[in-house]
Formats: C-alpha cells, sequence, structure tokens
C-alpha cells in the first residue's frame, strides 16, 4: 500500500509518502510544498495544487490521507488554511484518490499512542517508525509522515473490523 500524507498550510504544505509492506513501513519520499508570501492567495493555492497533482502523478499513491484543521485562534489562518485543505483535497479528487481525514489527536494516537503528545515526541517516533536518520524538517514534513502513518493503522484496523476507512 502506497499512502501520500499532508500537512495543509499555505506557506509550507509538508508531505509524506510512505509504503507499507506487511507490516513494514518505509518512506518514499517526503519533503513540503512552500509557497512566498508575495503571491497572492490564489497564486499561492494554484502552487500547492500543482505540486500535490505532480507528486500524484509520479507516485500513483493507492491513499490519500491529510490532517484535519485544528481551529486556531487566528480566524484569518483558518480560513487560509481552510483554502489550502480545499485545492489539496481537490488534487486527490482530481487524482481519484478520495481523502481519508484525522485529527491531530488521532494522529498522535496512531504514532505515539497517546493522543495528546508533544511535537516532539511524534518527531521522533516519525523517526523510529520510518528507520530515517533524522528527524524530517521542518515540523510540517514530520507530520505529513505522521499522517500517512496514522493512515496505515487505521486502514489496517477497518479492513479487520470491516469499516469503510
Amino acid at each position: 500500500m502506497l499512502v501520500l500524507g499532508i500537512d495543509p498550510g499555505s506557506a509550507i504544505t509538508g508531505y509524506g509518502i510512505v509504503k507499507q509492506t506487511g507490516n513494514r513501513l518505509e518512506a518514499v519520499d517526503y519533503g513540503c510544498i512552500r509557497t512566498s508570501p508575495d503571491l497572492s492567495l490564489e497564486l499561492r493555492l494554484q502552487k500547492i495544487y500543482k505540486g500535490i497533482k505532480e507528486l500524484i502523478d509520479t507516485y500513483s499513491p493507492e491513499h490519500f490521507a491529510i490532517e484535519e484543521l485544528f481551529f486556531n485562534k487566528n480566524v484569518r489562518t483558518a480560513l487560509t488554511v481552510g483554502h489550502a485543505r480545499g485545492v489539496i483535497m481537490l488534487a486527490g479528487a482530481d487524482g481519484g484518490l478520495p481523502a481519508h481525514e484525522y485529527t491531530p489527536l488521532q494522529v498522535k494516537q496512531a504514532v505515539v499512542g497517546f493522543g495528546r503528545a508533544e511535537k516532539i515526541q511524534v518527531q521522533h517516533m516519525v523517526k523510529t517508525i520510518l528507520n530515517l536518520p533524522d528527524i524530517p524538517r521542518p515540523d510540517d514534513v514530520a507530520d505529513a509522515l505522521a499522517v500517512a502513518i496514522c493512515h496505515t493503522h487505521y486502514y489496517k484496523m477497518a479492513k479487520i473490523i470491516g469499516g469503510n476507512k
């Protein structure tokens, strides 16, 4: 199973492509799509959309997982990230991939075993689970890999109990 995990953002969108073979997980590719604050919102969104489409076209993932929007006190930031999530989900849909959405709590639970884990704990577990030499940077990249890992766990469990997710 090949999973594209996404940590959405308007300035930095993290992505991680994780391959599951049996019980083994491996990072195939990971990184981020950066947009300049000097660009207009529509051009930033276009860059994100094209970047995600390129990943889908290059790797042909079977699954697409994205972190749900964590409501921020700054409504303007939340709306901008919401726009980014929209174009990311559109890119997935255009690639024939339904979105599997996970809350930050679900991601932490799946990766660390504790839903209130600290960010650094998640990053260390991502490094360990995927046998990476270093913690992926920036944080958005480690978060995207964590989303992909989360999906492999939830999908496996859903198959066992006969669910859809």
